[in-house]
Parts: structure tokens; sequence; C-alpha cells
């Protein structure tokens, strides 16, 4: 059962944006589609989902920018970190990069998503 009293904070990396979700998370995973590496210049991202009711923007919201036919990613404007994603294809939903999390330890990816476009070394063996 989700506890809409457990609150999660974080923000960009210069403090422009600042942010809080209440309540359990709809999921936690990494992503590995090529949009995502390009959007953070990382391997794989790791997006923490909500319902768009969940976050409230306590600062300014994230500047948006059109990355690809019906998907907007967030970031600063001030400071150009990558904070958010949303698409057409979860209608509803904010994601949100877990290292704009203040404690991202509060979170645990328990899947991988478009692994068809992982790097060969992103995927651990599994025993």
């Amino acid at each position: 059962m989700e506890n809409p009293a457990v609150t999660y904070t974080g923000g960009c990396q210069c403090g422009a944006v600042k942010f809080q979700a209440s309540g359990a998370p709809k999921f936690v995973s990494k992503c590995h589609c090529n949009s995502c590496r390009k959007a953070t210049g990382a391997a794989f991202s790791t997006w923490v989902g909500f319902a768009d009711g969940q976050v409230r923007w306590l600062k300014a919201a994230p500047s948006i920018h059109a990355s690809s036919l019906g998907a907007a990613r967030g970031f600063c404007a001030a400071c150009g970190a990558p904070l958010t994603y949303a698409g057409e294809a979860w209608p509803g939903e904010i994601h949100i990069l877990i290292g704009a999390f203040d404690n991202p330890n509060a979170f645990t990816p328990d899947k991988d998503v478009f692994t068809e476009d992982a790097l060969d070394w992103a995927l651990a063996a599994k025993d």
C-alpha cells in the first residue's frame, strides 16, 4: 500500500530546480535506450517513475526539450542538468533521473528496459 507520508526531495546541480515526490514510486528501472544515452551522456539511465500528481516543483520547474516525437525531457536552464522524462507512451507519469534525488540510495532499480540497445558490457551476467 502506498504511503503518501513518504516524501523524496531533489533538484538540479545548481539548485535552481527543486522538487518533492510523495508516496511510493511506480517503478525504478535502468533504461539502456540510445535516446537516454545521448540525453544524459551515460551508458544507461536510472529512472524513478511517479504519477504526475505525486510530484511538486518547489522552485522553478525544469525547462522542456521535445527530444523526439511524443517525448519531452526536462533540464535545468541554468546549469543544464538533465532531470526528467515524460512521454506519450506513459501518460500521466513523470520519470526522474535517480541522480537528481537528494538521497538516491532510497531507490533500488529492479529491472532493465530497452536492453536491445545496451552496451555490450552494461548488463551484468546473472549466475
